[in-house]
């Protein structure tokens, strides 16, 4: 059997696609390359560019290889982004999604996998959130995600297909074999931005508020490392297969840092200060959002690898070097 990765040459599908073939599972992606990059993609993989809308495309890929499930991660995720351009979110992370499982129906395709988010939850206080927590998202990515959530339960009730929901906390840190990490240019993700302004890349950056009911006034959140989030998932698929029911699980190790911490971290760990500057809140962030993930360590019999935020930031520098000396956006698949 092989699974198909949505959007497998972004920043957390490539790291998928690795952990996936690191277990012998034979991996199809596909990308329409709008933030991934082809080199991003294990040259074991059989990459296909284009679109999860494209039901003839995908009706193709089920129909030549010996699909049995579904890893979706393609989707737009910067909040503010969204609060700016709503619309287009709605259309990237809802409509696109509702497409895809269409076709995944009419391929019977007998599991999902999805990749959402803890914004689903919208701002809840410091105390770790449980899965059984209200969902009131504050922005329209987080919005999109969970319709999707509400659609995949009502999908897989009517038509037999198993799913797991995966909320997302804060991902970070790259592979630690060097092998992928986060590449997108302008980049708004806390420890990516810190690791570019500590390697030189960014002249300086901005914390966004520091008025907030926290410690230290900055908001607090549950960063996980990229590569324990991939494991969660072959964790998860290998429980649909054996006939595991439907499931909604977290994915964050239940502690929080707020962002001057986390900033502290990056200086430590790059042995350099850097320009820090502070402005107001951004739209659409919460004060703090910190996982309970009892359910998944349970479900999933997972045991992280790497929750520390030092072990993060570490590796997240890591590839910055690499990035820095390889300039990889420039390579393709053949070369690597």
């Amino acid at each position: 059997m092989a699974v198909l990765v949505t959007g497998g040459a972004g920043y957390i599908g490539s790291h998928m696609v690795w952990e996936l073939l690191d277990s012998g599972e034979d991996v199809i992606v596909l990308d329409r390359l709008s933030t991934g990059f082809e080199w991003a993609v294990a040259p074991e993989a059989k990459l296909v560019i284009g679109d999860i809308a494209d039901a003839s495309l995908v009706k193709s890929l089920f129909r030549d290889h010996e699909i049995d499930a579904v890893m979706h991660f393609a989707g737009s995720i910067v909040v503010p982004e969204s609060v700016a351009m709503p619309l287009a979110y709605y259309e990237n992370n809802t409509c696109k999604t509702r497409a895809l499982l269409e076709t995944i129906i009419e391929g019977n395709i007998r599991h999902v996998i999805f990749s959402s988010t803890a914004a689903v939850y919208g701002n809840q206080g410091e105390a770790p959130i449980a899965e059984d927590a209200s969902t009131n998202p504050e922005s329209p990515y987080g919005r999109s995600k969970l319709m999707t959530e509400w659609m995949l339960r009502d999908a897989s009730a009517a038509h037999g297909f198993t799913y797991t929901t995966l909320r997302y906390f804060n991902v970070s840190g790259s592979d630690p074999r060097g092998r992928t990490g986060q590449s997108t240019e302008g980049a708004t993700h806390l420890i990516k931005v810190a690791c570019e302004t500590a390697t030189g890349k960014r002249p300086a950056m901005t914390v966004f508020g520091t008025d907030y009911p926290t410690p230290d006034g900055t908001c607090i959140r549950d960063y996980i490392h990229v590569s324990d989030l991939a494991a969660v998932h072959r964790l998860a698929l290998a429980r649909l297969r054996r006939g595991g029911s439907n499931l909604t699980a977290n994915c964050g190790y239940g502690r929080g840092y707020s962002v001057f911490e986390v900033i502290d971290s990056v200086k430590k760990m790059a042995g350099r200060d850097f320009d820090v500057q502070l402005c107001t809140r951004r739209a659409g962030d919460a004060s703090a959002v910190v996982a309970n993930s009892d359910l998944a360590y349970r479900e999933f019999d997972w045991q992280p690898k790497y929750a520390d935020l030092d072990r993060i930031v570490a590796d997240a520098l890591a590839w910055e070097e690499i990035l820095a000396r390889g300039n990889r956006q420039k390579f393709d698949r053949a070369e690597l």
